[in-house]
């Protein structure tokens, strides 16, 4: 048998495989009709603002990015074959090309292949556990879908899906007069996710655009700088208290969510210093916001470093951003495909700041669950968390029932 000719090769992003007709996308704002249903999206990269073409795509294929790039954690929440980091994706494939992806082996193969796909056919038993298991989300059309099956509730709910979805840079909006369309979109987007998981809990994290992300919404341009690393630039906790026109339409989108629902947690993202973190506390108290439900997520050195004043500082729960802290703690840009095979959660560095941060919040009596694509990928991991006493994992759906079951094992041997 002749073997297959392989154009491009990658790293295996999100698992399955699909056969398609390419599309080379460069850029989302002009791809409207580019993009057949099921047709294999090939670009350098995404960002939010490609959400909706990646939801028409069978399969995602790009040149940059890393396994926890946004490509990568988009295409695992949908369920859509992915390779990642391929190098020149989009000079090697042609517009109308047939190919096949094969996202678990991170090939892309000419022409129609018969590949195994490895996610199709999965029993599905799960094991009881002690250790909650919750979801990572952020499609609003998923979330009955997803709230069905055996989880806990949503560790990670983002809201830049949604507002990608909305296209329009919200400062952009307040200009134009539509700040309340911002709003009612971004408060009626989240209480889907609030009435499907009923009661169990839903942890919304504030926003947290990186300003290359912003600009590529409608308006962004006017409104963000050019950063050279966007990813150590003005975002998370700090943007708040300087955007506070933006910020105060979130507060009171949620504010709206809780007229109606009591399961919404929020969770702060990348948070530099205790005093942010009060200051955000503070503004969310003001409003009546998240009364007992305020999370912090620990990404930075200075969380593990300074953990006792954060948890001073009242927070109800922790959890690990296992993605940033990683890329901190090594100090590598978790986006570059050329760093890929360094970058790595089970590096001793992070491991040691994995367990500091668990078991200090055990010692200390506060919830502390792990958010980062972490768990879905490393078994091994998984399993020393649960053995250091994390008290939830929050993994992508089509992580579920490998990780439910991963972590009844676990606790059986450890006789939790």
């Amino acid at each position: 048998m002749t073997s297959p000719n392989v154009l491009v090769a990658g790293s295996p992003a999100s698992r399955g495989a699909a056969v398609g007709t390419v599309s080379i996308i460069k850029d989302a704002h002009h791809a409207t009709d580019a993009l057949q249903q099921g047709g294999v999206l090939v670009t350098e990269m995404t960002t939010p603002d490609f959400v909706p073409l990646m939801k028409r795509a069978g399969a995602i294929v790009t040149d940059k990015g890393g396994r926890t790039c946004h490509a990568a954690i988009v295409s695992r929440e949908l369920g859509i074959p992915c390779i990642v980091g391929t190098g020149n994706a989009t000079e090697i494939l042609k517009n109308g090309q047939q190919v096949t992806v094969d996202a678990t082996a991170g090939k892309v193969y000419e022409g129609a292949v018969d590949v195994v796909d490895e996610t199709k056919g999965i029993e599905e038993k799960y094991k009881e556990t002690k250790t909650s298991v919750f979801v990572n989300l952020a499609d609003p059309d998923r979330a009955e879908e997803v709230a069905k099956l055996n989880v806990d509730g949503v560790g990670l709910l983002r809201a830049e899906f949604i507002i990608a979805h909305l296209g329009k840079h919200p400062r952009y909006m307040i200009d134009q007069g539509r700040g309340e369309e911002f709003t009612e979109t971004l408060a009626e987007k989240i209480k889907i996710f609030a009435r499907a998981f009923n009661p169990r809990p839903v942890t919304y994290r504030l926003t947290d655009f990186k300003t290359n992300e912003y600009r590529d919404l409608m308006g962004g341009e006017q409104y963000e700088p050019i950063e050279e690393n966007p990813m150590l630039g003005f975002r998370g906790a700090y943007r708040y208290a300087i955007d506070r026109e933006v910020f105060d339409l979130e507060i009171e989108a949620l504010r709206r969510v809780e007229k109606e629902f009591d399961n919404v947690r929020v969770m702060v993202p990348f948070i530099h210093t205790p005093d942010e973190l009060r200051t955000v506390k503070t503004m969310l108290e003001e409003n009546g916001i998240a009364k007992g439900r305020i999370w912090m997520m620990a990404e930075l050195p200075s969380n593990v470093i300074l953990l006792e004043q954060f948890l001073d500082t009242g927070v109800d729960g922790v959890s690990i951003g296992s993605n940033d802290l990683t890329q901190l703690v090594l100090g590598l840009d978790r986006d570059n495909e050329k760093l890929a095979d360094v970058f790595d959660e089970r590096n001793d560095a992070v491991m040691w700041c994995l367990e500091r941060i668990i078991t200090t919040c055990k010692k200390r009596g506060v919830p502390v669950g792990i958010c980062g694509q972490a768990p879905s990928v490393h078994a091994d991991l998984t399993e020393k968390l649960v053995e250091w006493g994390i008290t939830s994992v929050s993994i992508s759906p089509d992580a579920i029932i490998q990780t439910r079951n991963l972590v009844g094992d676990v606790e059986k041997k450890l006789g939790v």
